[in-house]
């Protein structure tokens, strides 16, 4: 197992995506390569391939060392970006060079809503890293696209005006979707998020 908060991180990435023989590169990238990282920063990487096909169906493979809490294709970047939630909701990007048309609202069904769910808290506590960083526009802004893409998809009316306000409008949507569709969401990632932005001030 790799650690998730140890100066170890981005090695033990490196490592795992290097083993496939397509992986030319594997780059840190973002606030964490410039310096200028926050306590909820996420770790964002540049993977280089040639042949991305085949580091895209490995990419669960090569991933599974880091014991991820979720994993999933990012539907709403420009590119293609493989996003990982790891112990301690620590967040991790894999980025390509591989454009990527961006994906309609989530439709809620019993297949989709784990994906949903893993989507919001991924989500959230990125929000709460540009929320820490003083960017509190671009917070207003992705709200509304939450609201949007996922939210309003599971019956949320309102727009939240802050993430308090999103975990707020989630988890009453959630347990209704469950209790509809008769299937129940691993708790998990859920706590392990709470955790970490209680210990950031937030109160839930």
């Amino acid at each position: 197992m790799i650690r998730t908060r140890d100066t170890g991180l981005a090695e033990g990435i490196t490592e795992s995506l290097r083993v496939h023989p397509a992986v030319d590169a594997v780059t840190l990238t973002g606030s964490r390569a410039r310096g200028e990282s926050g306590l909820l920063s996420d770790w964002d990487f540049e993977v280089k391939t040639a042949d991305f096909p085949s580091v895209a169906r490995a990419l669960p493979e090569l991933v599974a060392p880091l014991e991820p809490l979720a994993q999933q294709w990012d539907r709403l970047s420009d590119h293609a970006c493989y996003m990982l939630m790891l112990r301690g909701a620590v967040k991790v990007d894999l980025i390509f060079e591989k454009p990527h048309a961006l994906e309609p609202p989530w439709v809620v069904s019993a297949d989709t809503l784990t994906g949903i769910d893993e989507h919001f808290w991924d989500w959230t506590i990125w929000l709460a890293s540009k929320d820490s960083a003083g960017k509190q526009s671009l917070v207003v802004t992705e709200l509304q696209k939450m609201h949007g893409h996922l939210l309003g998809p599971l019956g949320v009316i309102s727009t939240p005006r802050s993430i308090e306000d999103a975990v707020a409008a989630y988890l009453p949507a959630l347990q209704r979707a469950e209790e509809r569709l008769g299937v129940r969401v691993p708790d998990v990632l859920q706590r392990e998020v709470l955790d970490r932005l209680a210990g950031h001030g937030y109160a839930f």
